[in-house]
């Protein structure tokens, strides 16, 4: 009779054990993810860059997780092509942008057939001459909108930042203005207010200035209007000029001093970002 009763007692307890398991953590981890995302960065121009890079492939699969989707990256860029592709629904470019011919093709491709995309900082970098020289029409000037890159502020400072779109997904969980984390600013040849096809989503707000340090003069901004995140209404994208971490340059170090995504406000931007264009229909 004693071993029958223990054998029951196990056997409920598997059973309740079962129960559980179908309820929760075992269930959550058997669901098919929502969607892919797939990540593309050099990592190789500026430790800031370096920095904010391998911190966003921590960040990265940490809301994945959270958010039930799947976070792969790649500094293959010879990835970038129609039949790899297939398999992401969201595309990000952390730092750099392609240059081969072949990817360019397929990454525009892939965007004016329905893909999604977002791009952070250096990702909208272009300058000729230099290594990134303005070279790539499609991408610069009707894509991003903003031509070549014409300044920055130095060094890499917090600024008080101003939701423009409040209703829009990826901000309508903002609040009207928050204090972003350091960063590198960006200043643009074009003025994204004049091109209709641009939604500006969020700009640096005006009592951010003085904003940067120096030394020199030209690095710090006095006034003006500065968009940092923004989309284009004929594709599924966002650019966020975030992702650029402080550096220990002066001392030698190289050590990070900051950290892009060390801010839970303007982690909710991007968080909400992607799953807008995850489910975004064009």
């Amino acid at each position: 009779m004693k071993f029958f009763i223990n054998r029951s007692v196990r056997l409920a307890s598997f059973l309740l054990l079962l129960i559980a398991c179908y309820t929760s953590d075992c269930f959550a981890q058997s669901r098919k993810a929502k969607f892919k995302v797939l990540a593309f960065y050099t990592a190789k121009n500026d430790q800031a860059h370096i920095s904010y890079v391998h911190e966003a492939n921590r960040f990265f699969p940490k809301i994945a997780l959270e958010n039930n989707f799947t976070y792969d990256s790649t500094s293959d860029w010879s990835k970038l092509n129609a039949e790899f592709l297939s398999k992401y629904q969201v595309v990000l470019f952390l730092d750099t942008r392609p240059e081969a011919p072949e990817q360019r093709a397929a990454f525009q491709k892939y965007m004016e057939n329905g893909g999604a995309w977002m791009g952070f900082h250096f990702a909208a970098f272009a300058l000729t001459p230099s290594t990134y020289n303005q070279d790539w029409d499609w991408y610069h000037e009707k894509f991003l909108g903003s031509g070549q890159y014409a300044s920055n502020t130095w060094r890499p400072t917090s600024a008080v930042l101003r939701v423009e779109d409040s209703v829009f997904p990826a901000t309508k969980n903002l609040p009207v203005t928050f204090k972003s984390s350091p960063n590198e600013w960006y200043r643009w040849e074009h003025d994204l207010r004049k091109n209709p096809d641009i939604k500006i989503l969020l700009s640096i707000d005006s009592t951010s200035f003085p904003l940067g340090t120096g030394p020199k003069q030209h690095e710090i901004w006095q006034n003006g209007y500065y968009p940092v995140v923004w989309t284009n209404k004929n594709f599924k994208m966002l650019y966020l000029n975030m992702g650029h971490n402080d550096i220990d340059y002066e001392n030698k170090t190289n050590k990070t001093l900051s950290y892009t995504f060390d801010n839970q406000i303007q982690n909710k931007l991007i968080v909400d970002g992607l799953l807008w264009l995850a489910n975004h229909k064009q």
